[in-house]
């Protein structure tokens, strides 16, 4: 989802294109924060909004001062990060067309570069550059189109996208593009990182029970209650209504999905969903519907649902395998979906708890 303003009012059609789990915990696990000793903080950002359960605490001043510093936290991220802030670091960076060095905060070196080793094992499937793409197709923040655009509009935006065509630096932290008019965005991969940031902060002030999530990115530290695992609900990547199709109990990890069934538009019998393919311009076209990504991290778990989801059910699985990523693909079928895990996901206890008590 491209990185809005804090403020203003929030989208809610069908260019929302993650997956907000936040809902279907609250109205599906009861996870609500009338439990005693859970905490909920809640607001807006980056075009979406984020619920903090924090527990084992009470209602007090210094839970204001934790928000407080949670919300100052998440406007500096989108100040950075932004491509709908005309004065965001980032949308200043796009907007030059200069080819030499332009400071930016160090935090944008930071995650230019991690997106960059995700491209690089993702077979360059996963590619921050192909913005105008993205808003050629209807996916940006221009609006939505009903027809597919003509080839000689993509094939001239080519020429200016390309995550190889992007560098950083750390001293002093710099970007520099080797193409005038290329264009970074960092919307797959800026909610994973902004999760992680006030995970820390979370820590920082002492907090080791908590959940985190931001527009369907989720992370998960300690026990909701002692003996209780945080329990998350994936969805089924339904375009017509909201179901869950499998909870699962989620400790000190991150989980991210993607999916083809939020942010699409459908034209002469074929369906177009957001997922670039950056190789072509094209949009891809696989029967992939869904990818969930557990991992350590949630910029890792953000940016591979998204890499995973751009190469498919076909080369998707075996990237996954190689780099040993924790991941649940959904593939549509002619009788509904077919479940793939792969074996890094298949090992992990909690996901074996969670298949246990499902066949119950």
């Amino acid at each position: 989802m491209p990185l809005q303003p804090a403020t203003g009012r929030l989208r809610t059609h069908r260019r929302i294109n993650r997956i907000s789990l936040a809902l279907l915990c609250l109205a599906l696990l009861g996870c609500d924060a009338t439990n005693p000793g859970i905490a909920e903080l809640t607001g807006s950002t980056m075009g979406t909004g984020y619920s903090i359960k924090v527990a084992g605490t009470q209602a007090s001043t210094d839970l204001e001062s934790l928000h407080r510093r949670i919300q100052a936290r998440l406007n500096e991220i989108n100040r950075q990060m932004s491509t709908y802030l005309a004065d965001s670091d980032l949308s200043r960076f796009n907007r030059s067309r200069s080819t030499d060095w332009q400071s930016v905060p160090s935090a944008l070196v930071d995650l230019v570069e991690h997106a960059r080793r995700v491209s690089e094992r993702a077979d360059g499937m996963y590619d921050i550059t192909v913005g105008p793409l993205v808003e050629l197709w209807g996916f940006g923040p221009s609006g939505t189109r009903t027809t597919p655009p003509a080839m000689h509009e993509i094939e001239a935006l080519l020429p200016s996208t390309g995550y190889q065509k992007l560098d950083a630096q750390h001293a002093p932290p710099a970007l520099r593009k080797t193409a005038a008019g290329l264009q970074a965005d960092l919307s797959s991969i800026a909610k994973g990182w902004a999760v992680d940031r006030i995970a820390d902060l979370l820590i920082d002030s002492g907090h080791t029970n908590f959940l985190v999530e931001i527009g369907g990115e989720v992370y998960a530290q300690g026990e909701k209650r002692p003996g209780q695992a945080w329990r998350i609900a994936i969805e089924q990547p339904l375009y017509d209504r909201r179901a869950v199709h499998r909870v699962i109990e989620l400790s000190d990890m991150a989980l991210a999905t993607s999916g083809d069934y939020r942010n699409y538009f459908s034209a002469g019998g074929r369906h177009y969903s957001h997922t670039i393919d950056p190789r072509s311009g094209q949009v891809v076209q696989h029967s992939l519907a869904a990818v969930t990504v557990l991992a350590e991290s949630c910029t890792d778990a953000d940016a591979w649902a998204t890499a995973l989801m751009a190469l498919g059910d076909s080369s998707g699985p075996a990237v996954a395998e190689t780099h040993r990523i924790k991941a649940l693909f959904l593939v549509r079928r002619d009788h509904g979906f077919e479940e793939r895990v792969s074996a890094a996901l298949s090992r992990l206890p909690a996901w074996r708890t969670m298949l246990l008590r499902s066949s119950n």
